[in-house]
């Protein structure tokens, strides 16, 4: 699948931990902003949602979940890097072990290196740092 050219199924976890959520750094470089977004990504065509998020944990932050409820599904019509793209999201609470809790996460994924990190919630409601996408912040209420 060309994530660029298709509609791209995703499923994004809200892991909570006092006021804070779990997120990846993200930097787009043409419009030069650093953002943010929940940890998750695609799901594979006969994979349930659920264990697409399971698999996007283990593979991106080296870790077991406990999914909890789902919270919604939003569309995403969106621009990266100059491309146009096009996503529909699930999203669901996750929990985590507290052994498995770090204030920073170091990520290598297939195409890039990034960090996930536990920010407050209060900085995206306020505006002081930028998440994707956008409708997700009313989960965060």
């Amino acid at each position: 699948m060309n994530k660029f050219k298709e509609i791209r199924p995703i499923v994004l976890g809200i892991a909570r931990k006092n006021n804070k959520i779990l997120v990846s750094e993200g930097y787009d470089k043409i419009k030069n902003e650093v953002f943010y977004r929940c940890i998750g990504g695609g799901i594979d065509f006969l994979e349930k949602s659920v264990d697409a998020l399971k698999r996007e944990f283990k593979e991106e932050v080296k870790m077991n979940i406990n999914v909890g409820k789902f919270l919604g599904i939003c569309e995403n019509i969106f621009t990266y890097n100059g491309k146009e793209g096009h996503e529909l999201i699930l999203f669901y609470e996750v929990n985590i072990k507290d052994e498995d809790y770090k204030e920073r996460y170091h990520v290598i994924d297939s195409n890039s290196e990034f960090y996930a990190m536990w920010i407050d919630i209060d900085k995206f409601t306020n505006k002081e740092l930028k998440i994707y996408p956008e409708q997700m912040l009313k989960y965060l209420s």
